[in-house]
């Protein structure tokens, strides 16, 4: 790094020689162009020297924060994942390549995250530390490291929209397929006497005092299901479970027993006697969501329902999400010498906030049928790009109106 910073330097003691020298000139429109020799390799030379110097500033936080946010999500859904193991609900076995397919699913999120706070951290401590200062006084705008941040996030967003639009929907489907083979595959013998089994994918809980393996049934079983303002209780002699096929909801057969609807924010109590009583645990609305966000992106895109066109919409948009906020970032960080980066972070988090709620209240739009497929969501990105243009200009708009 100090390597890095020392020719980074020299290079800018270069530049500021050749500003007293307009027959040569610093920067032209064919910089993407590096020739073998002459004026136009020297700027092509400083100018990848800026590229690597801004890019490996970026990514070494950018990793670090990355990995921070995984291994703490990795240890609530392993917190989680034994939970429903200690039920014998899903196997150990099978809890690693859930938590695998989760994390590549949530990756869509960390890696813009931690590309933006990254990028607001390393422009601030370079205003912070001056080294803004020396750059520009070497003829380095701020739009020339807006464009060295534009190229790394722009290969940042095309991971990102890969894992969005073909990574994202495969590791659901997985996940969909893992937790309906646990459910087929859950039997009467993983449940134990005297213990609280939880049911993946539902708000159930079922507990019995005794397991009768050789008649296949439950002895004295208890089953209750919490739901908003209200709370269902069931309580019988004894229960089976039957077989059920691959993509079905498990279900529970209850025999001699009452069941309670408990109104929790009112008197309006249900008691309901019964000889036979057939309860299906699985919940068909998340079902479906769930199944929604594992159908592949090109079906996505041929479909005219509302729900499937915001599913559709909110995959693609991710890479130019991940794209818009590493651009804002670098207006974000402005800060005088030596001024704290505190009051920085917190602007940064409302833009962070503020830019993904605005995202997801566009998505749910599209989904009720509020908003059509066009403007969709893509009226979010419009605003967006036109804050990222009135934060890059307004150095630039103040310094004419006060050209002193």
């Amino acid at each position: 790094e100090s390597s890095m910073r020392r020719n980074l330097y020299i290079r800018l003691t270069h530049y500021r020689q050749r500003l007293r020298n307009p027959a040569v000139p610093l920067y032209n429109r064919q910089s993407f162009i590096w020739p073998l020799s002459g004026p136009r390799a020297a700027d092509n030379a400083n100018s990848l020297i800026i590229d690597r110097y801004i890019f490996g500033e970026i990514i070494k936080p950018m990793l670090l924060g990355c990995g921070l946010l995984i291994i703490v999500f990795v240890s609530y859904s392993l917190g989680v994942r034994l939970a429903a193991t200690s039920g014998g609900v899903v196997q150990p076995a099978t809890i690693a390549y859930m938590l695998f397919l989760q994390t590549l699913i949530v990756m869509e999120i960390l890696l813009p995250t931690a590309l933006y706070f990254s990028v607001v951290s390393v422009i601030g401590r370079l205003y912070r530390e001056s080294e803004m200062a020396a750059m520009r006084a070497a003829g380095i705008s701020e739009t020339r490291i807006l464009r060295s941040v534009f190229f790394f996030a722009l290969l940042i967003s095309i991971i990102v929209g890969v894992i969005s639009v073909y990574g994202r929907p495969w590791a659901y489907q997985q996940t969909y397929l893992l937790e309906a083979e646990a459910i087929v595959d859950f039997n009467i013998d993983q449940i134990k006497a005297g213990h609280f089994t939880e049911f993946t994918n539902s708000n159930y809980v079922l507990y019995t005092r005794d397991v009768d393996r050789k008649a296949g049934k439950l002895i004295d079983v208890f089953l209750q299901n919490d739901l908003p303002g209200k709370s269902k209780l069931i309580v019988s002699r004894e229960a089976r479970l039957p077989p059920v096929k691959l993509g079905e909801a498990r279900s529970v057969v209850f025999h001699n027993g009452h069941a309670y609807q408990l109104d929790l924010r009112g008197h309006h109590d249900t008691t309901l006697r019964f000889n036979t009583l057939t309860v299906h645990l699985g919940e068909d609305e998340l079902q479906m969501g769930y199944k929604r966000k594992s159908i592949p992106t090109a079906t996505l895109a041929r479909s005219i329902q509302p729900k499937e066109i915001a599913e559709f919409q909110g995959r693609v948009s991710t890479s130019l999400a991940t794209l818009l906020l590493a651009l804002l970032a670098v207006p974000l960080g402005r800060s005088a010498p030596r001024q704290s980066s505190h009051k920085n972070f917190f602007v940064a988090i409302l833009i962070y906030v503020g830019f993904f709620n605005l995202m997801n209240v566009a998505i749910n739009w599209v989904k009720n049928g509020e908003v059509g497929p066009v403007p969709g969501v893509w009226w979010v990105v419009v605003v967006w790009l036109l804050i990222l243009t009135v934060l890059v200009a307004w150095p630039y708009l103040q310094l004419q109106r006060h050209p002193s």
